[in-house]
């Protein structure tokens, strides 16, 4: 079975409408920002613990750092652990990005009584796909009924009425509710006895960060001068939009969208393909910054060929004007 996000298996490639190269006198690649920026303009993947909630997982985040402002993608609840990315510092906004982003779990479900595997794969089956839902008494959200997506359940391991499976589910799933559903269509009930998030948008269990080792990479940034740790475990914020389509625009064009204007065709120097009408794009410089989000108002093919108009309308920006030069315009 494949188990793929519905982003991880889109297969993106670039349409080039102007080669331009960026000047190195502006701008910086992200790989390459200062530490001391890092802190403040990153997001780091938290494992985390059972026990606090994720608002307090947050709160730590900032305490370990220093800083004053943080925000998480996606609440977990206090029992559950995994990844929860912690956006830092001006970095906060784009944890909205990951919030409608597709997430991954693996759970325990404990069956109240004895099932055949068949009649157990086929109610994973039949939650497969789109499913009405009704959220739990106690949830974040209004308790009325909504449709999700299940892009995938994938049994790993059953021992007698514990079943072990990965889930593959739209923002927005509750799967302790996903268990109790599956529990009542296999006629004897079940329940969720613990759950761990491993995906959510592109961060998975690969860029994982304890509360100590971030605590401890800080240490030696602080008193040792030794900013290695720390740079593996926070992203730059570009990190957070890898499973956003893209569209790179000329060092020329930069300035106008730091100050909240449309991207207009001209000014585009290569797009991602498949980007849809409607769709959130990353508006990115050559040198892979992210400039803005924005609501692509073409699609790719367009964006590349016509003379004119407007390709991305400018929702969100999060680079300082004055980062390149504004261009004078001509008499």
């Amino acid at each position: 079975m494949e188990t793929l996000l519905p982003f991880e298996k889109i297969k993106r490639t670039i349409l080039v409408r102007k080669d331009a190269e960026t000047s190195d006198k502006f701008g910086i690649n992200p790989e390459h920002i200062p530490t001391e920026q890092l802190v403040n303009y990153g997001i780091v993947n938290i494992d985390k613990p059972a026990g606090p909630s994720s608002h307090q997982i947050s709160a730590y985040v900032q305490s370990i750092l220093g800083i004053n402002k943080s925000g998480h993608s996606g609440t977990l609840d206090p029992k559950v652990t995994g990844c929860l990315p912690v956006a830092i510092g001006r970095a906060t906004r784009v944890v909205q990005t990951l919030l409608t982003a597709g997430k991954e779990y693996v759970c325990l479900m404990h069956l109240h009584q004895d099932v055949d595997e068949g009649k157990l794969r086929g109610i994973m089956e039949r939650f497969t796909g789109r499913i009405k839902q009704l959220p739990p008494v106690k949830s974040a959200v209004k308790r009325q009924h909504r449709f999700r997506n299940i892009y995938y359940i994938e049994i790993l391991d059953r021992v007698e009425k514990d079943v072990l499976f990965r889930a593959g589910c739209q923002a927005g799933t509750y799967i302790r509710k996903l268990v109790h559903d599956m529990g009542q269509g296999l006629g004897c009930g079940a329940h969720m006895a613990e759950l761990r998030r491993t995906k959510a948008g592109p961060f998975n269990e690969d860029t994982l960060c304890t509360l100590q080792e971030l605590t401890d990479a800080f240490y030696y940034y602080k008193e040792e001068g030794n900013d290695k740790y720390l740079r593996h475990l926070i992203k730059p914020v570009e990190f957070a939009v890898q499973h956003l389509p893209k569209v790179y625009v000329l060092d020329t064009t930069v300035e106008s969208l730091c100050h909240g204007a449309m991207l207009a065709v001209p000014g585009i120097s290569k797009v991602d393909t498949e980007i849809q009408k409607d769709e959130t794009v990353a508006v990115m410089t050559l040198k892979k910054e992210l400039i803005c989000l924005g609501t692509a108002r073409m699609i790719s093919k367009q964006m590349a060929a016509e003379k004119s108009g407007i390709a991305v309308k400018t929702e969100k920006v999060f680079m300082h004007p004055g980062t390149y030069p504004r261009v004078e315009k001509k008499e």
